[in-house]
């Protein structure tokens, strides 16, 4: 484990994509700081991290896409699925490169308290906390992009799906405001996200057969939900989405609202991505 952390990490800075990645951050949080807390006077930084959230999922798929696509596509996954190491030490080494390289760069921010509190008070207990829930947002970010990149040879398309599904992740509320309440409307909804996991299951196993199968049992449930009573479906689109609105947890926490369900939810979100990455792998290994 610890050689395939060391390759993939010495990969990023042996390339110019470590180094863009932190670029990028450290221009994105610079322009943040500046304008709230040097221009507007605020000695809190967790508003500038709330605000650059929306540009750190522009950098999420610059690091994940190549971290199992590339293996795929020159074809030396098979000699990492050969070598005697077992699968949950390949995903956690190239994982914990992922998180090294995020952690570099929170390191860095933590210093920014530090120099903000020489021009006023600083809430040091507030900063902190808000700098630790960015860090396990970027945590449950990267094992999205780690399993997506899993899927897949070509690094272009799992940036593009890594894009998508954080994007969605951060304007999941927005969405479900957008869509009616009605029974109706969560029907087409539902039905919809069915289609795409079957779309995504047909990829992933490659049995199109399967797929219509489970596209067609899971639409019937739906159908005579509906039919029968359509009142149960009103209102759960805007609960469902809002589950998935992995930034709405940070928010709270940037407004100094600490619970112990922040660091569990972002936590069990990366455990589970990068559970089905080593389920995917090992399906490669078998097969």
């Amino acid at each position: 484990m610890i050689a395939i952390y060391k390759k993939e990490l010495r990969a990023y800075f042996n390339s110019i994509v470590g180094w863009l990645f932190l670029a990028f951050f450290f221009a994105f949080i610079g322009i943040y700081v500046y304008l709230y807390n040097l221009v507007s006077g605020s000695t809190y930084i967790g508003h500038a991290l709330d605000s650059v959230n929306l540009m750190f999922m522009l950098l999420v798929p610059m690091v994940t896409m190549r971290i199992m696509a590339e293996e795929k596509h020159q074809k030396t996954d098979q000699l990492l699925l050969t070598a005697p190491i077992s699968i949950g030490q390949i995903v956690f080494g190239k994982y914990l490169a992922l998180i090294t390289l995020t952690g570099i760069a929170m390191l860095m921010v933590c210093v920014y308290p530090l120099i903000l509190a020489q021009f006023g008070i600083v809430n040091f207990a507030m900063s902190y906390m808000a700098i630790f829930g960015f860090f396990l947002v970027s945590c449950a970010y990267l094992a999205i992009g780690l399993f997506i990149s899993s899927l897949t040879e070509s690094q272009a398309f799992a940036a593009v799906m890594t894009f998508i599904v954080v994007l969605v992740t951060c304007l999941a509320d927005g969405i479900a405001n957008l869509i009616p309440g009605t029974a109706k409307a969560a029907w087409v909804t539902y039905s919809v996200i069915w289609l795409l996991l079957a779309v995504w299951m047909w990829r992933v196993m490659k049995n199109a057969t399967v797929a219509i199968v489970v596209f067609a049992l899971g639409e019937c449930v739906l159908t005579a939900v509906y039919l029968a009573k359509g009142t149960l479906l009103e209102g759960t689109v805007e609960k469902v989405l809002g589950a998935f609105s992995i930034m709405s947890v940070y928010s709270e926490t940037v407004s100094g609202v600490f619970e112990l369900r922040m660091p569990i939810y972002y936590l069990s979100i990366a455990f589970v991505f990068c559970f089905l990455t080593y389920q995917n792998i090992r399906k490669r290994r078998y097969s």
